[in-house]
Formats: C-alpha cells, sequence, structure tokens
C-alpha cells in the first residue's frame, strides 16, 4: 500500500459513510412511518436508499476501467452529499440528528483528506436547501430514533479513529523503513564512491545518464610512475611494500583531487589522471592545473623521499612524470552491463611515452600543452626526442615552475643609500 492509497478519498471509506447514512436513513423513516400514516413511499425510499448503497460496487470493482471507477465515485460523492442535506431539512433540522449526522459527514472528509471535500459540502448545502424548500413533510424523530443515530454516528467516529490510529502505524513504520534503506544505501555509495574521482562521483550522483557512449573532447593528460620501484619490491617484505605503495597512491591522489583532476587508473605505482571532463574550466586552465598538480606531486615525492629514507630505505624510488594536452575519445568504454569510464586516442599514448622518457624527478610536457601552459609555466625546451609509436620526433619541454613562485624565490636587491 503506498501513501497515495492513505493522502486521497478511499472508495471503502466512503462507502462505509454510505451504509452510516443508509441505517440512520431507515432509521428515521421506520420511526417516523406512523407519523406518516404508513406511506408506502417510505419503503420505496428505504429501498431506493439501499439500492443506492449497491452503487459502491461500481467504485470497487476491478473490472470497471479506472476512468469509469473516478467517474462514478466523484458523482457518487457529491450524491452523498445531497442526501445528508435532505435527511437534514427532513428531521427539521433537529439538533441531536444534524450534529450526529455533521460529525459523520466532517469526520468522513477529514479523515481521508480528500480533494472532492468542496463538492461533497456544496453537495451537502444544496441537499439542505432542496429539502427545506421542496420536501412536503418533514418529522420530528423520537428519542429512540435520536439514540440509535447517536449511536451510529459514534461507532462510526470510534471506527474512523481506529482506522487513523492503524494508517498511522503502518505509516511510521514506511517512514522508519525508508530512513532505514535510505541509511543502507548512503553507506554503500560511500563506500563505492572510494573507487571513484570526486569529479565523476559527482557526475553519477546529479543523475546523469549512464550508458555506453563517447565523445571527443580536449583534455590534459598525466602520467606518472615511480622508477625503481621494481627493484624496491623485491627488497621489501609485502607489509612494508604494502605500506609504502598505499602511502604514496594516498598522497598523489589526494593532491590530483585538490586541483580537480580525474584519477582514471591506477596500475601498481603507476597513475593516470585527466583535466577537462567530466567537468572543464577551459582547456588552458585545466592544462595549468595539470602542471601545476604534478609540481605539487613533485614536491610532496621529496618529502615522502626523506620520509622513507627515515625508516630505513636507502634508495627511495623517484617519480617520473608526463603530460600532453589534445583531443580524445572519453566517455564510458564497454558493454551495458559493464563500462569504464576512461579516455582512448593518441594524445594519451604520446602523455605514456612522455612519462617513460622523463627522467628522475622530472616533468616532461609536449609542445602542445607548452603552447597552453608557456605564460604561466617556467619551462626548459629540450629538443626533439624519438617517441616509441609515433613516426616523427616529438618537441618535449621540462617543467621548471610555476613563474609565479619563481618570481616568489627571486631575492630583492638591496638598495644602497647615495
Amino acid at each position: 500500500m503506498t501513501w497515495k492509497t492513505f493522502i486521497y478519498p478511499s472508495p471503502r471509506l466512503q462507502e462505509l459513510y454510505r451504509l452510516a447514512l443508509c441505517i440512520c436513513t431507515a432509521a428515521i423513516f421506520l420511526g417516523s412511518w406512523r407519523d406518516l400514516d404508513y406511506n408506502p413511499a417510505v419503503l420505496a425510499v428505504l429501498s431506493g436508499v439501499f439500492i443506492y448503497q449497491f452503487g459502491s460496487y461500481f467504485t470497487l470493482k476491478k473490472s470497471v476501467p479506472l476512468s469509469q471507477r473516478e467517474k462514478v465515485s466523484v458523482v457518487m460523492e457529491f450524491s452523498d452529499g445531497l442526501l445528508t442535506g435532505l435527511l437534514v431539512s427532513f428531521v427539521a433540522f433537529d439538533s441531536i440528528v444534524t450534529l450526529s449526522l455533521g460529525a459523520i459527514f466532517l469526520v468522513t472528509i477529514v479523515g481521508s483528506m480528500k480533494s472532492t471535500a468542496p463538492l461533497d459540502i456544496g453537495g451537502a448545502f444544496i441537499g439542505a436547501g432542496l429539502g427545506f424548500w421542496w420536501l412536503p413533510a418533514t418529522v420530528v424523530p423520537s428519542s429512540t430514533v435520536q439514540l440509535i443515530i447517536l449511536l451510529v454516528a459514534f461507532s462510526y467516529c470510534l471506527l474512523n479513529t481506529n482506522i487513523a490510529r492503524d494508517t498511522h502505524f503502518l505509516l511510521a513504520d514506511q517512514h522508519d523503513s525508508v530512513l532505514r534503506q535510505n541509511d543502507w544505501l548512503t553507506l554503500r555509495t560511500f563506500r563505492l564512491s572510494k573507487y571513484l574521482s570526486p569529479a565523476l562521483r559527482k557526475a553519477i550522483l546529479t543523475g546523469k545518464d549512464v550508458k555506453a557512449g563517447t565523445q571527443e573532447k580536449t583534455l590534459t593528460v598525466f602520467f606518472s610512475d615511480m622508477e625503481g620501484f621494481t627493484k624496491l619490491a623485491e627488497e621489501l617484505d609485502p607489509e612494508q611494500l604494502t605500506k609504502l605503495l598505499n602511502t604514496y597512491l594516498t598522497e598523489m591522489s589526494e593532491i590530483a583531487f585538490r586541483f580537480g583532476g580525474t584519477v582514471d587508473k591506477v596500475i601498481g605505482d603507476a597513475v593516470m589522471v585527466f583535466f577537462g571532463d567530466p567537468e572543464s574550466r577551459g582547456v588552458r586552465s585545466d592544462a595549468i592545473s595539470c602542471v601545476s598538480m604534478a609540481l605539487a606531486m613533485k614536491k610532496a615525492m621529496k618529502e615522502l623521499q626523506a620520509r622513507w629514507r627515515a625508516e630505513g630505505i636507502n634508495n627511495p624510488p623517484a617519480l617520473r612524470m608526463g603530460i600532453n594536452s589534445g583531443v580524445c575519445k572519453v566517455g564510458n568504454f564497454g558493454t551495458e552491463n559493464r563500462l569504464d569510464y576512461t579516455l582512448l586516442g593518441r594524445a594519451v599514448n604520446l602523455a605514456s611515452r612522455l612519462e617513460s622518457s622523463a627522467q628522475s624527478n622530472e616533468i616532461l610536457i609536449s609542445k602542445d600543452t607548452y603552447d597552453l601552459v608557456q605564460d604561466a609555466v617556467e619551462c626548459a625546451d629540450k629538443g626533439q626526442i624519438s617517441v616509441k609509436g609515433f613516426a616523427d620526433p616529438i618537441n618535449v619541454f621540462s617543467v621548471t615552475d610555476l613563474h609565479k613562485n619563481l618570481a616568489n624565490k627571486t631575492p630583492r636587491k638591496r638598495q644602497i643609500p647615495a
């Protein structure tokens, strides 16, 4: 059962109201039959009322199309109000009967929070007005009839209160269940997010459609590798090696996230990061952010090397880095059941080759990247190098530092007073 069942009008609750209305009508007409000289029309009215009650069947029958059931339900709700008004006017607006029927009527409307309440109330006022002007006779209900109607009203209100209480408990249980499921999903989403970069995680959680497909974008791609790691892996025991690698990868990943990069792959000691997707600040800004990240990694690696030497590792590994900018195919590669968010293209291959050609603690960038960052980054021209998989030599540059950092390091000349 869904929440809409409780908020919108319930045909069964309306059927219960019609039953109470029929009982009250029967009590009034039978109690006043003698006063009406045993008019056979009373029996016809009672028969018509209970036949009307049978009409609720058409608002509940599943074989009847939903649209037709809704129309019948709306018409019958208006008729319910109309009959209530007629019945109140028939007893000459007797205070006890009017209050009892009014209580039943209002409990039905308020209890189910009916959106058709104005229609029901309008029907009741119309029925009361028609009865006041057009009914040929009115009756004064006896004490017995008043007592019966009071008992019906009390029982009806008590039953609705019990239904409302059960509904409250059921909704409370469903609310608690939803909260538990939400906590469960939040926990698992948090655990899953550890396998994704913040930018990619944000793109997925904002509701973007995740399906196989790629697009061409100009990206800046970064590769790094630890020189001497293979030899070091042979010297250290597994626990020491795991601690060293986890420390390195944690430090490098945090730096990549801080500069807005998307960590694509971590394979052993190798890290691949790219800038420009799923979020981009512009091709030039992405390239500068990537080089700035590489400089921060270089600085952090020197600190790690000092820490590892203090821990007894005499020849800690050094860092090699390569960066290239160019058009790549980026997106979800794979099948509908297994996707890998990555990028492919010549620009990716060149970035990987530049990392392999770099010296210890060196950042090599291509001419394409240099053209984007030369206004912000100081580089040394290393000429052309031959790269595996590329027919023509590649112009490369070695990154020195950001211009703003070099400006801060330049000592100021002392002014000699004349």
